[in-house]
Parts: C-alpha cells; sequence; structure tokens
C-alpha cells in the first residue's frame, strides 16, 4: 500500500472539491458571492436560492421560491402525531432527526436521487424543519401556533413560530441574518458527513438525518449553546476576569478535564471569523430594543481576555449566543436554527456529491498489535 500522510482530524488536508462554498483565512463566499455582501443586501431566501439553484434569483424567482418554502410548512399528520408523542425531554436536535427521517416516509420522490427531485426535496426540507422547530415550541414551550406571514422573510416567520408571536423588524432582521452566516460553511464535520453518505447514493432524508447527528454536538453546532450557558455562568461583566482565572487554574490542577472555553477558536479562520464581527454588530442593534448591553460588555471583556493570553478570536456562535437569548429564544433551539440553516447548504453537497460521485473511503493508519496467533481457548489461563 502506498505511503500515506496522516493528520488527526483530517486538519489542512482535501477530502474534495466543491463549488458550493469557499473557506479561507481571510473570506468566505457562496458560489462566488462574499459573506459581508450576501448579509448586507440579501435576505435569506435569495441566498438559499443561491446556494440550491446556483445564482441570485430575480424578483419573481424569489416570490416563487419562497412561496414553495412556504407551502412545504405544513408537515404531515403522521409527523405531526409523532412529534406530539415524543417526551418533552427529549433534546430538540434528536427531535429534528427523527422529523427528517420520518418525512422520508412520506415524501414521494424520497427514492429518487435525479437532480430535478432533490431540488424540490431540498426546499421542502427548508420549509419543514423550520416547521417542526415551531411545532416543538408549540409543544414543549406552549406558545401559540403561527402561520407564516407571505410577506415577511423566512428568519422573521423561524423566529415568529419560535416564540409564538411576530418579533420587531429589527429582530426579524437579525435572525434572517443569522440563517445567512449559518447557510454554508464548505467541508465541516456535518457537511461532509452528508456527502460521506450521499457518496453511497443514499436519499437526501438519510444525508440530512446523519449531518444533523454529526451538528448536535458540543465541538460543531452546539457551541453556540455552551457559549450562552457560559455567560449566565459569569453573570455579569464585573465577574469575567475572577471566572476566566478560575477556568486556567482548574486546567492546570486537572489537565486531564479541561474545561474549554466555548465560542473561541476555528481550524480554519485562525485571524478571526468575520462572521463574528458582523452578528456582534447585529446584536449591538438589538440591545437597543432589548435593554441588555451587558451580554455584549460580558462578551467583549471576555474577548479580550482571550484574545491578549491565549491569542485565539471568537468564532460566529459566540456572538449568535447573545443575539438569539436577547430575542427571547430557549437556548436548547440555537442549535436547532443552525438546522434551519444550514439544511441549505448541505442539500446543495449532497447534490453535488450525487451528481460528480465516487465513494468517500480513506484509507486509515493501524497502531495496533502486531501479527498475533491464537492461542486455543483450553490454554488461555
Amino acid at each position: 500500500m502506498a505511503e500515506s500522510t496522516f493528520k488527526a482530524g483530517l486538519e489542512g488536508m482535501i477530502a474534495g472539491q466543491t463549488s458550493v462554498g469557499e473557506v479561507t483565512q481571510t473570506s468566505l463566499r457562496y458560489r462566488g458571492y462574499e459573506i459581508g455582501d450576501l448579509a448586507e443586501h440579501c435576505c435569506f431566501e435569495e441566498v438559499a436560492h443561491i446556494l440550491l439553484h446556483g445564482d441570485l434569483p430575480t424578483r419573481t424567482q424569489l416570490g416563487a421560491f419562497r412561496a414553495r418554502v412556504q407551502s412545504a410548512m405544513s408537515l404531515p399528520a403522521p409527523v405531526v402525531d409523532a412529534v406530539q408523542k415524543m417526551p418533552e425531554k427529549t433534546p430538540p436536535m434528536d427531535v429534528l432527526r427523527s422529523v427528517v427521517s420520518l418525512l422520508g416516509h412520506y415524501d414521494p420522490e424520497a427514492q429518487d436521487n435525479s437532480h430535478a427531485a432533490n431540488l424540490r426535496k431540498s426546499e421542502r426540507l427548508l420549509g419543514q424543519t423550520a416547521a417542526a422547530v415551531g411545532l416543538w415550541c408549540q409543544r414543549v414551550s406552549k406558545v401559540a401556533a403561527v402561520r407564516p406571514d407571505p410577506n415577511k422573510s423566512h428568519g422573521a416567520n423561524l423566529l415568529a413560530m419560535m416564540i409564538g408571536k411576530h418579533g420587531s423588524e429589527l429582530a426579524g432582521r437579525v435572525m434572517d441574518g443569522t440563517l445567512i452566516l449559518y447557510a454554508e460553511h464548505e467541508f465541516n464535520a456535518s457537511t461532509f458527513t452528508a456527502r460521506t453518505i450521499a457518496s453511497t447514493l443514499s436519499d437526501m432524508h438519510s444525508c440530512v438525518s446523519g449531518a444533523i447527528g454529526a451538528l448536535k454536538g458540543p465541538l460543531h453546532g452546539g457551541a453556540n449553546e455552551a457559549a450562552m450557558r457560559q455567560f449566565l455562568e459569569i453573570g455579569k461583566p464585573e465577574n469575567v476576569e475572577k471566572w476566566f482565572r478560575d477556568v486556567q487554574e482548574h486546567n492546570k490542577k486537572h489537565p486531564d478535564n479541561k474545561k474549554l472555553i466555548m465560542g473561541f477558536g476555528h481550524r480554519v479562520y485562525k485571524n478571526g471569523d468575520h462572521r463574528a464581527s458582523i452578528l456582534r454588530e447585529w446584536s449591538i442593534q438589538l440591545t437597543k430594543e432589548t435593554g441588555q448591553a451587558h451580554w455584549i460588555d460580558m462578551a467583549d471583556r471576555l474577548q479580550a481576555l482571550m484574545l491578549k493570553e491565549k491569542n485565539i478570536h471568537p468564532n460566529t456562535d459566540y456572538p449568535a449566543a447573545h443575539a438569539y437569548y436577547q430575542m427571547g429564544i430557549p437556548i436548547d433551539l440555537y442549535t436547532p436554527i443552525f438546522v434551519c440553516s444550514r439544511v441549505t447548504g448541505w442539500c446543495a453537497h449532497i447534490m453535488e456529491q450525487h451528481e460528480n460521485n465516487r465513494i468517500i473511503r480513506p484509507l486509515s493508519e493501524y497502531i495496533g498489535h502486531g501479527v498475533r496467533a491464537v492461542t486455543p481457548i483450553d490454554k488461555r489461563g
């Protein structure tokens, strides 16, 4: 077997080619469009159209796309019934994983991997994941059911379904903006999971279910939830330095059980995640409506310490935490929001994998025992 190079976590290694998204140390582009440009000038549905259809929509195309997505927000009755019977303590990410799997049973094109069918399923899943999050909020948080407003963005409607009412225009815009920032990120863990499943020529619903499982972990999508719980643990801005020192002391005493400071660092963005600065500014705007500027103060103090002493910058999960909290969204829904956005990127990658496929099957480096002979069972002591 040819000699190969091993790097833990495949760090820095190219595992495939894509035209969907491009991540560099200084930029993030969706099919060539800069993320800052998209965040400033587009709504999320325009960005979803770019990812799924390849380019920006016309006004007519956008209206038709939005109508198709919103029409998918009525879940099949058996799926609604299944959600209503799930234990209330079920993690919302598990609910979404199960819902997507169940939806495959009721989608007439579930087993059709043609591009046209996959595109239609992608649009349906975009509406269905949002509807599933809203349904779970009705089940657990007892919020009122809110029908999507055809004149509002996907983010504004998603926020309304989570809190049981339409929020302010600013809150709707910020939520829609976070969906833009989270929509695609090249070969991250969940997208690579989706592509690996797709490479076996499995179906769209199986691929997305697997991606949700990968996103659930606190080192991937769950980091935004962990970051907010961290802010709540700190309590107030003046506690930041003591909290930080206590964590450092704990890690010195317990090197095998270190506490991670969540919301910092990125495998690619060594000099800072530019999505984080965009979202921080939106969160600052929210404080003018909520009066909760202490979260920004707290976050900035901790960020300064991490940069000074660890030379580590925040990632986009860091400001997402305090932005979502200001909008009154339950913490355990932060990662499901991620799903409602990233499903577009996943589906784009799944279609790309299906259309130029070779099964993903890397090598491993064996580090176990050398060749051993089997000792007969009666002679094993």
